[in-house]
């Protein structure tokens, strides 16, 4: 009896706990389902008008196709404006066939949104910053792959017409879904001297015939398609032909060097809009793009001859190998060297050309089916395919008429394929994305005052030692802003009054024995720059010497670490603070 009343208590509890779930959203949002353009539009809508509080929405400007890029800022006004703090930039979708980058960035709105003021740590990151997301960054590739006939691949790039054969037309010869079901397949053409025989094991394939065996008795056509423009191929010329990802700024080259770039930088309304927007925040301190397939963290350089500050590299690097820890079967990669060149990319652009410590996430990996780490056999992708897949990804093959080829078959696997993770795997997928984007979040610079010493050198002279701390990895500001002159710098005054007046300023060397300036600000010594900002984990000590009475406020201002202000009685006081990081200021003997 005593087990029985156990059993039902633990059951009790299971179904209570089921019925009410923790931290309940305002907004029904599903993450084991695709949203076109419409449904993420919807849901965007939905969620800001859920969360008014919290959330605010804009169009950025228009993409070549005419739909609205759209902008969620989520940012708490009690605490601040979102320019003052701060901020962090998510995108995804850059690549059209790329959709699940799009859920990853909705999830992330819809989980923080539902987590404030209910788990400490994220309410806790949404008052102290604030962010941006860009879900669709190419809605009209979004578009397309969702709505006309396509191919896991297809349409990476936008819809603005480029003549990618190059015979003076545009977009005259692209997939042709001759049997209507909305999949670009193979097609396949009975051939006695072929290489390939349908697969006794499994009929849906062909397989290609060992050297030196008899012909297999068919052939390879290639895609699903007719030639349309009768220049001996098909599908080399369907709509557009660019790379929205190729036409950033930072090292950007031409399309003899990096194909897809287009005819200059920010030659594309939707690159150009995103960019506008950063150049115009210049208090996003991080980025985070979302990508489609690899399993990768991905950070630059994107180029062997782009040579990254020592310094930023190991901020890089240091987060990345958290991401590495957090989301199994990922690797942390340096992109030039452990996947390929890419110039004109977003995240060069974000970090070269704006000093903001960017990421790149491929977010599904085959490694995943097997949950061991290992890439997958074809035998096991295939039993994957089957029997958690339902053989929905398969289009079985079936015998037409092709115009210029007779009788053929076409057939085989869906857009839906590869590259994607299953819809029933993708929640997972989007939490623990989220959640290293968090992380990297958490990691932007957190400025504080530290100690404080304040020592009387004379009648009425005050020598005023006073450190600013950052208690995170990535600095106040990066070493390409400082070394490039990106962006502003940091800078910080002391405002005095009508009984005093600051002599001379510096940055503290060392006063662990003598007392050494870094620079003497003689023309304004009210004011230090400092070019280098406060370095992550770290701090910096200032000294101001003061001739006078009363009080002095001290303000530093760092683009991307946001403002601090101190007032600070010109009397003999001490304050260590228990932030020190450098330990240069000793108690008085």
């Amino acid at each position: 009896m005593k087990q029985l009343l156990t059993t039902l208590l633990l059951l009790f509890a299971t179904s209570n706990a089921l019925a009410q779930a923790p931290y309940p959203s305002k907004v029904d949002l599903r993450f084991d389902h695709w949203y076109d353009y419409s449904e993420m539009t919807t849901a965007l809508h939905e969620l800001v008008a859920a969360y008014p509080n919290l959330l605010s929405i804009k169009s950025l400007g228009n993409s070549v196709g005419g739909l609205e890029i759209w902008l969620v800022t989520l940012n708490n006004p009690k605490t601040g404006t979102d320019r003052e703090k701060t901020a962090m930039f998510i995108d995804g979708n850059i690549h059209g066939n790329e959709i699940q980058a799009a859920e990853t960035v909705l999830y992330s709105i819809w989980y923080l949104c539902k987590s404030y003021g209910q788990i400490e740590r994220l309410t806790e990151l949404i008052d102290e910053r604030s962010f941006y997301f860009v879900a669709m960054a190419n809605p009209d590739g979004r578009e397309v792959w969702f709505h006309q006939p396509a191919t896991p691949h297809f349409l990476r790039g936008g819809i603005r017409p480029v003549d990618n054969d190059h015979d003076g037309l545009l977009d005259e010869d692209g997939p042709d879904d001759l049997d209507g079901d909305g999949h670009i397949t193979s097609m396949w053409i009975k051939d006695e001297l072929g290489r390939y025989e349908i697969d006794e094991q499994d009929p849906r394939f062909f397989t290609r015939v060992e050297q030196g065996s008899a012909p297999g008795g068919w052939t390879r056509l290639g895609e699903e398609g007719i030639d349309n423009d009768d220049d001996g191929r098909i599908n080399e010329d369907g709509i557009g032909g660019y790379d929205p990802n190729r036409n950033w700024p930072a090292d950007w080259q031409p399309e003899w060097i990096q194909r897809g770039a287009t005819d200059y930088p920010f030659s594309l309304p939707e690159t150009r809009v995103i960019g506008e927007f950063l150049l115009d925040h210049p208090n996003v301190a991080a980025l985070q793009s979302y990508h489609n397939a690899g399993g990768m963290i991905l950070q630059g350089p994107s180029a062997s001859y782009m040579k990254y500050p020592s310094a930023d590299n190991r901020t890089h690097t240091e987060i990345a190998n958290k991401g590495g820890e957090m989301l199994p079967f990922y690797e942390p990669m340096i992109a030039y060297k452990d996947l390929y060149t890419v110039h004109g990319g977003e995240d060069g652009f974000s970090y070269e050309g704006l000093g903001i410590i960017s990421f790149t996430n491929e977010l599904w990996t085959d490694k995943r089916m097997r949950a061991n780490g290992e890439d997958p056999t074809k035998e096991e992708r295939k039993l994957f395919r089957d029997h958690l897949q339902f053989e929905d990804v398969y289009v079985p093959y079936k015998e037409i008429d092709h115009p210029v080829y007779g009788k053929v078959m076409i057939g085989g696997t869906t857009k839906y394929s590869s590259r994607l993770t299953p819809p029933w795997m993708l929640e997972e997928g989007c939490h623990r994305n989220f959640a290293f984007t968090m992380f990297h979040a958490d990691e932007m610079p957190h400025l504080s005052w530290g100690a404080l010493d304040v020592t009387s050198i004379g009648k009425n002279l005050w020598k005023v030692t006073i450190e600013v701390a950052n208690d995170k990895i990535i600095p106040s500001r990066t070493s390409m802003a400082a070394r490039h002159h990106i962006g502003t710098p940091d800078i910080l005054t002391c405002k005095t009054n009508s009984q005093n007046d600051v002599a001379a300023s510096g940055t503290v060397m060392s006063l662990l024995k003598t007392t050494k300036l870094q620079r003497i600000a003689s023309e304004n010594p009210n004011r230090i720059v400092i070019n280098n900002g406060i370095g992550g984990n770290d701090s910096t000590l200032f000294q101001f010497i003061i001739d006078g009475k009363g009080e002095v406020t001290f303000t530093y201002n760092a683009e991307k670490g946001g403002s601090l202000s101190r007032k600070v009685s010109l009397k003999e006081q001490f304050d260590p603070k228990p932030i020190l990081y450098k330990r240069a200021i000793s108690p008085r003997q």
